[in-house]
């Protein structure tokens, strides 16, 4: 099977049907008292890629920060699995759901292979040291996240797009069922793009990990994601299958430009070719 055919056969069988890992409803949140997400019900299911895209300071990381737990709702409800996100400890929070943040500033110089390490305190809260198993699911994520053969370097040394490789290992090493991504092909070049997207694929079909991420590059956010969710302005333009939210109109609503999409034959997948001058 084609890589595209493999795309559109992924996309075609996602069950929306699926059970919600996540569910919000009517969520509203602000900085200062001002509110800047207002967003109308939506669901995260499990076993779904969905990409989040919008223009700047439209509310993604926001809404991941949510998802995460780092903030509460001002009004409104998350829930997880069917609890409210708010009751679920953290610690168990974190043995289901890892965090790939699009930056990270360290207290202290260490290594990629500390790190990663500090990916298993969920798993083993309260040990003093590291066991053999810690060692062998450390070593495993940062050979995925391809950084094994700098896992005794200083993370503080590394260039972009190697720390972002380190803080992915580290996500893994937790063992996660929802993997949330905040743009995490920023800093890559196009073989690590090219690399991350196969392992989020890799992981989603094998494992069964929920992916969530934000992108601002729409046609990687089309090509990996089973749904893409559109915001704008800190609400909902958009939710839905690729197909119908890389549509012009749409784009055009929440960019507020001129947008050129094209359709590529025989599969009809959007293809969005820039802003129209």
């Amino acid at each position: 099977m084609s890589h595209e055919a493999a795309v559109r056969h992924r996309t075609a069988d996602f069950p929306e049907s699926a059970p919600p890992v996540f569910a919000a409803r009517d969520v509203r949140f602000g900085y200062g008292g001002a509110f800047h997400l207002d967003l109308a019900p939506f669901d995260v299911l499990e076993g779904e890629i969905l990409g989040l895209v919008g223009p700047n300071s439209s509310g993604k990381t926001t809404l991941l920060r949510l998802l995460s737990r780092v903030h509460a709702p001002d009004r409104g409800e998350i829930r997880f699995r069917d609890r409210p996100l708010g009751a679920v400890g953290r610690l168990a929070l974190a043995r289901e759901v890892a965090v790939v943040p699009q930056e990270e500033q360290l207290a202290f110089s260490i290594t990629v292979e500390e790190l990663t390490l500090m990916g298993r305190y969920p798993r083993g809260a309260g040990r003093l040291f590291e066991g053999a198993q810690d060692m062998a699911r450390a070593r495993e994520a940062m050979a995925l996240a391809g950084v094994l053969g700098l896992a005794d370097h200083p993370v503080d040394t590394l260039a972009g797009g190697e720390r972002q490789r380190a803080l992915l290992a580290r996500a893994l090493a937790q063992e996660p069922r929802v993997l949330l991504l905040d743009e995490p092909t920023s800093h890559l070049d196009l073989l690590h793009q090219r690399h991350l997207v196969g392992l989020l694929r890799r992981l989603n079909r094998e494992r069964g990990i929920t992916v969530v991420f934000v992108s601002h590059d729409l046609n990687l956010a089309g090509e990996l994601a089973d749904r893409l969710l559109l915001v704008s302005g800190g609400r909902i333009v958009r939710l839905g299958p690729p197909r119908e939210v890389l549509d012009e109109t749409v784009l055009e609503a929440a960019y507020g430009c001129p947008v050129w999409v094209e359709r590529l034959a025989p599969s009809g997948r959007p293809v969005v070719l820039g802003v129209r001058l």
